[in-house]
């Protein structure tokens, strides 16, 4: 399977040097080049993407700054002269930090294990999930999840038989706890259970009498999702 990929690289040498080294891999092929974080930024909010390579220092808006706002939705390879951004990328979970300057032979090693992460057999989904409640910790079959909604500093869980159960833990933290289930993100403020959609249109996600908006960021990600 062929895998796509952009490089978002300010310095023309380190640019060239990039696609030098991504043309000897045949099954990878560039969609896109980009010398600042704010057009990248424009095109990962409408476009599907395998694999992003990344530079750090990209002038007005970061690297990290970008994924920040993005969210994880594809492999990332961060690149950079410097190495302070190590435990931030660590944080951020990306697939590999590549310090300049760096060799074929680990630029070859990031690039399969991003190969390798994307074409990982799936897993049996998992059946539950535990939520920190204001009280107590609380297991929730996530068949019975209809969706998950951000309300200020919590997020509320609306549940089957009208029940809700409110929660601190973040949209990210929920996300990777979700990674590999039929849950996913349609908007800042929402997630969503794909079998419990109803229906969708131009006003968006229909669950039962609500009405979930899809954002530009996550709607590449959600109908390609859709489409298994």
């Amino acid at each position: 399977m062929n895998l796509e990929c952009i490089v978002v690289e300010d310095e023309p040498l380190a640019m060239d040097r990039l696609c030098t080294y991504i043309a000897r891999f045949p099954w990878l092929s560039i969609r896109e080049k980009f010398s600042d974080g704010a057009a990248a930024l424009v095109y990962l909010q409408t476009n599907s993407i395998d694999i992003v390579f990344l530079d750090i220092n990209l002038g007005e808006l970061s690297g990290i700054q970008l994924l920040e706002t993005t969210g994880k939705r594809f492999e990332v390879i961060l690149i950079t002269a410097y190495s302070d951004y190590a435990l931030k990328g660590y944080d951020l979970q990306v697939t590999d930090y590549l310090l300049k300057p760096y060799s074929f032979e680990r630029f070859s090693q990031a690039v399969e294990k991003a190969k390798n992460n994307l074409h990982k057999p799936s897993v049996q989904e998992k059946k539950w999930l535990f939520i920190k409640s204001a009280h107590q910790i609380e297991k929730i079959n996530l068949d019975e999840l209809l969706y998950i909604e951000g309300m200020r500093d919590y997020r509320k869980l609306h549940l089957a038989n009208n029940r809700k159960i409110m929660t601190l833990q973040t949209f990210r933290e929920l996300e990777e706890d979700l990674a590999g289930t039929s849950i996913c993100r349609v908007h800042k403020s929402y997630m969503v259970s794909l079998s419990k959609i109803e229906s969708i249109d131009k006003d968006g996600i229909r669950i039962g009498t609500v009405s979930i908006p899809v954002s530009d960021t996550y709607r590449a990600a959600f109908f390609k999702l859709l489409k298994g």
